[in-house]
């Protein structure tokens, strides 16, 4: 191993050393200061002459004095069933006070690609216990479906929510009989505040969710460089726990926005030539080879399934993060302003939500026949109930037709109590479903035209239409 003192720059997060041999790319490096303290760093780019080296806990105290070292190998991750119940920093390193990692193997952070004719198409349902989720943006094991959302809404205490709550109905009922594959959970954090990372811990501990969780935890003041390997090293636990303990394991990536201002910082090191909103013209690559990570493998009992979080800066749909990751995972789950102002907990916007994946982990032996049925016609109820609010406005409702003020009737009602279930509520599908049939309910049999007649006899409510006219008459002889 050969040593080097021949630092010649030293720019934000990265260090130059003039070399004589050739250094590989992404290679893992150990600059040692004179007072013995040791940083560990990785190759960014590799010349003949020079290498610039990115440096994990950052060049702070670093001085031409250093000596550098070449590893000769990639950044590994130890991984090992036993992580299960831990918290690591940034960097992969225990901070919960609990015994040395005693890992199974080492695999390189960056992972390997899933050949696609090995892919396994994802089908099955994973149920989160939120309504407008499982409802309507169902989720599905191997998918990528991220959350938008925006300064100063709750996506943090949904993300908690889904991390304690997720389950696989399915393999749960395999269990019972001694068979079929676990749930895990890998939470990775990223540029989050120390409040913040306490009040995640704190739940995951509080709640018992830790014992089946590995959580990362990359701090706001940790270099943005460790904010680079964070995620890849979260990807790379899933993976094992995936593909080789049988685990179906959900990653939640919070939040990409730091993690995508992370990489502008570092391009902006380097003097690259930036693209969009001074953005890394690779961004999209590099998203891509995260998201990508998740899916099943044929033949693999074990799925990842990845559920990124991002603030969409000044709440723009078309900045670069939310855009790109649009193009890349299939569909998104939004949070609305209106809704949290409203007390709408989770604040889901269930119109421009989209879960591309949907129809085919629902229905009759993933989670019930009348799934797809009841979702598509509350998402058309819904949407004509907005669409009169908008009417209102301009008219007054007093120049609706008695069909209107239904319509207006139901969308309050499908906010107030299919959305909004609170982040303490754990509902199962058949739960979530029989709230949906007592809002069409309240709506006449001839309206529910995208509903199979077979479903409406079994599961319309013929009592919820009686109540709602009731209502409605006594409504009309009070202000009378």
């Amino acid at each position: 191993m050969k040593e080097y003192r021949t630092i010649e720059e030293i720019s934000g997060p990265l260090v130059f050393v003039e070399i004589d041999e050739p250094v590989g790319y992404d290679e893992i490096v150990e600059i040692e200061l004179p007072d013995g303290e040791r940083k560990r760093g990785q190759v960014l780019e590799s010349s003949e002459d020079f290498v610039s080296i990115q440096v994990f806990e950052g060049t702070g105290s670093i001085n031409r004095d250093a000596s550098v070292r070449f590893l000769g190998e990639t950044m590994t991750m130890p991984v090992t069933e036993d992580l299960l119940g831990r918290v690591l920093d940034g960097s992969g390193r225990p901070i919960d006070d609990g015994p040395e990692i005693v890992p199974d193997s080492r695999e390189s952070i960056v992972g390997s690609a899933i050949n696609p004719t090995a892919r396994e198409y994802p089908e099955e349902f994973i149920q989160t216990g939120v309504s407008a989720i499982d409802g309507m943006n169902t989720l599905v094991r191997g998918q990528k479906l991220p959350i938008f959302s925006a300064s100063g809404l709750p996506h943090n205490e949904l993300a908690l929510q889904i991390a304690r709550q997720a389950t696989v109905p399915e393999e749960d009922e395999a269990n019972e009989d001694g068979e079929g594959s676990e749930f895990a959970v890998v939470f990775c954090a990223m540029g989050i505040t120390a409040e913040e990372s306490n009040e995640f811990l704190a739940d995951f501990e509080h709640t018992g969710a830790l014992e089946r969780s590995v959580v990362f935890s990359n701090l706001a003041d940790d270099p943005a460089v460790e904010r680079q390997i964070t995620p890849r090293l979260a990807l790379t636990t899933a993976e094992y726990l995936a593909f080789e303990q049988d685990y179906h394991v959900l990653v939640i990536l919070t939040d990409m926005t730091n993690y995508c201002e992370a990489l502008r910082e570092i391009g902006a090191a380097r003097e690259e030539v930036p693209g969009r909103r001074g953005y890394p013209g690779y961004m999209y690559t590099d998203l891509a080879q995260l998201y990508e990570r998740a899916g099943r493998i044929r033949g693999r009992d074990g799925s990842v399934t990845q559920i990124p979080i991002l603030t969409m800066p000044s709440e723009d749909e078309t900045h670069p993060i939310p855009d790109l990751t649009g193009y890349i995972t299939e569909g998104q789950i939004m949070l609305d302003g209106d809704l949290n102002s409203q007390g709408v907990e989770p604040p889901v916007n269930v119109l421009p939500s989209l879960s591309r994946l949907m129809d085919d982990g629902i229905g009759e032996g993933l989670t019930r026949e009348d799934h797809g049925d009841v979702s598509d016609q509350l998402y058309a109820a819904y949407a004509e109930g907005e669409d009169l609010r908008d009417l209102v406005n301009i008219v007054g409702r007093e120049a609706l037709s008695e069909r209107d003020n239904q319509y207006l009737d139901l969308a309050d009602r499908f906010e107030a109590e299919f959305v909004d279930q609170g982040y303490d509520t754990n509902r199962d599908v058949e739960e979530t479903l029989d709230i949906g049939w007592e809002l069409l309910s309240a709506l006449p049999k001839q309206e529910l035209n995208r509903i199979d007649e077979e479903y409406i006899e079994r599961y319309y409510n013929e009592d919820a239409d009686d109540a709602q006219e009731s209502e409605e008459s006594s409504g009309a002889e009070a202000e009378a």
